[in-house]
């Protein structure tokens, strides 16, 4: 295939990458935020958040294999997937806004409320992502190419990863002058607008250049056997499922350490170290007046050391993740896909495993473990999802049928449900080791923290390693599918192929 048709110019790849900045400050915020959010500004019980988890995201978890399926039959001048992204935008955005909105409604109220509104998102988030992981698979036919998409759009995750890790506990505690509900309400309402924007950008600037075969008919009964006996997706279905309850445990985990186990005047000293002391306490520079206004300097009093503390935690990560995934597409065009998560995957679970050992006064080794955690993460980001795109290709290549929209949302479907999962268990683990909000904690509490932080998650990424070196598609035979499916293709195109590729 010539390279005309392979390489995709860079203003697509940035134009798809937009789609997941606004999928992290949705998604970001649900693994990092919402738990506590529920606790302690909503007033929610931990035992009533996390029963709220695990059922509204496994129930919505289903939508995702019909969303696949519609997607997969939709017919546009815009092709199938990207109609979805345009209807979605506005929605989207509107309902993420609303909930972080807190009413002034009693206990009862507030748990139907937030019932309702996370419902309501959880199946926008459907709607939007599972055409959008769908339709880097559509872009191009080309496995390397492909990874280049990946890469941008993860350089484009993480860019919202570090926008929303780093500001919102600083905007909420600056913009709501200490009434949280306030803050949140604001902070939220610049992300959602943000969200509608990105999306409405990511429809514009892509196209799709892949199609289903001629003849292939629509069946619902032939994609969910092609799904259910194909091999390498079931591996990827339990390996999405392990990840993604990980990331949950891990991050909510976090937020409580920071706020609850952290000897705040040390967090605070080693902040000042770093000059991030409020204003008064060192020189009035334009950058410094910039993190003022974000919210980024440290207090006088320490009141927001935790919410600052945790913002350059993540903050940190997430740069060297940006870098991990720059270093994924060579790594994995030399050593393989497969190879190069199992080694990632290692790595971070030794750096979750070591966070156990961080004392409430160590905040140097745990900032050195969150350099080391995405030196392992950040070359695997872009992995699981290039490596679904292999699995569609596989099941084209065995069965002469393509479905790509259901493949993604099948993974789509674990996605949620380790999110389901991860979110039950990060709350109900708190509530059983006697966890009650906004007070200071007991030994108990602040174990099952640190578990949650450290050795739980540590435990899930090993299953996820072994899920790993069972999985069949090698670089080897990667290489051979391509050149099959290649050769397959080019005795059919559609009319609008020239004018999509040009």
């Amino acid at each position: 295939m010539a390279d005309s048709i392979q390489r995709l110019a860079a203003r697509e790849k940035i134009g798809y990458a937009c789609g997941d900045i606004a999928t992290n400050f949705f998604f970001q915020s649900m693994i990092l935020y919402q738990t506590r959010f529920y606790t302690d500004t909503a007033g929610l019980s931990a035992v009533a958040v996390g029963s709220m988890f695990l059922v509204l995201r496994l129930g919505d978890a289903i939508i995702d294999p019909v969303i696949g399926a519609m997607s997969d039959r939709t017919q546009t001048r815009w092709g199938k997937f990207r109609p979805w992204i345009l209807g979605t935008a506005i929605p989207f955005g509107l309902i993420f806004w609303l909930v972080y909105v807190t009413p002034n409604f009693g206990p009862h109220g507030k748990l139907v409320y937030a019932y309702i509104t996370y419902s309501l998102v959880m199946m926008l988030y459907s709607a939007n992502n599972t055409p959008y992981s769908a339709l880097m698979g559509v872009m191009t036919p080309d496995s390397s190419e492909r990874s280049s998409i990946a890469g941008y759009r993860f350089v484009g995750a993480l860019i919202g990863q570090f926008i929303i890790q780093a500001l919102p506990l600083p905007l909420v505690a600056k913009l709501g002058h200490g009434d949280s509900a306030r803050g949140w309400a604001i902070t939220m309402a610049i992300f959602g607008f943000l969200i509608i924007i990105l999306n409405l950008i990511t429809f514009a600037s892509t196209r799709e250049r892949v199609f289903s075969a001629p003849g292939q008919k629509p069946s619902l009964r032939a994609d969910l056997k092609d799904v259910f006996t194909c091999g390498p997706w079931i591996v990827m279905f339990v390996l999405t499922l392990l990840i993604f309850t990980t990331l949950v445990v891990r991050g909510s985990s976090l937020n409580y350490l920071f706020a609850y186990y952290l000897d705040q005047g040390t967090v605070k000293t080693f902040l000042d170290k770093l000059g991030l002391a409020a204003l008064g306490a060192g020189p009035v520079t334009s950058w410094r007046l910039g993190l003022n206004a974000l919210g980024l300097l440290v207090n006088a009093d320490g009141s927001n050391a935790a919410a600052v503390g945790l913002s350059l935690f993540f903050v940190l990560g997430s740069l060297i993740q940006i870098v991990g995934i720059l270093f994924s597409k060579p790594l994995a065009d030399r050593f393989g896909k497969k190879a190069v998560f199992i080694a990632g995957m290692a790595v971070t679970a030794v750096a979750t495993a070591l966070v156990f050992f961080v004392t409430p006064t160590s905040m140097t080794l745990l900032i050195v473990l969150s350099i080391l955690w995405p030196i392992g993460w950040g070359p695997t980001v872009p992995l699981l999802w290039v490596m679904i795109a292999d699995v569609a290709d596989f099941s084209e290549w065995k069965n002469s049928r393509r479905a790509t929209g259901f493949m993604y949302a099948g993974i789509l479907f674990a996605l949620k449900a380790g999110l389901s999962l991860g979110g039950a268990l990060s709350a109900w683990v708190i509530a059983a080791y006697g966890y009650v909000p906004n007070v200071a904690q007991t030994q108990r509490a602040l174990l099952g923290i640190r578990l949650g932080a450290s050795i739980y998650p540590a435990v899930t990424l090993t299953l996820g390693i072994v899920c790993l070196v069972i999985y069949p598609i090698g670089k080897a035979l990667n290489v051979r599918i391509q050149d099959e499916l290649t050769e397959r293709r080019k005795n059919y195109s559609t009319p609008n192929t020239a004018a999509a590729t040009s």
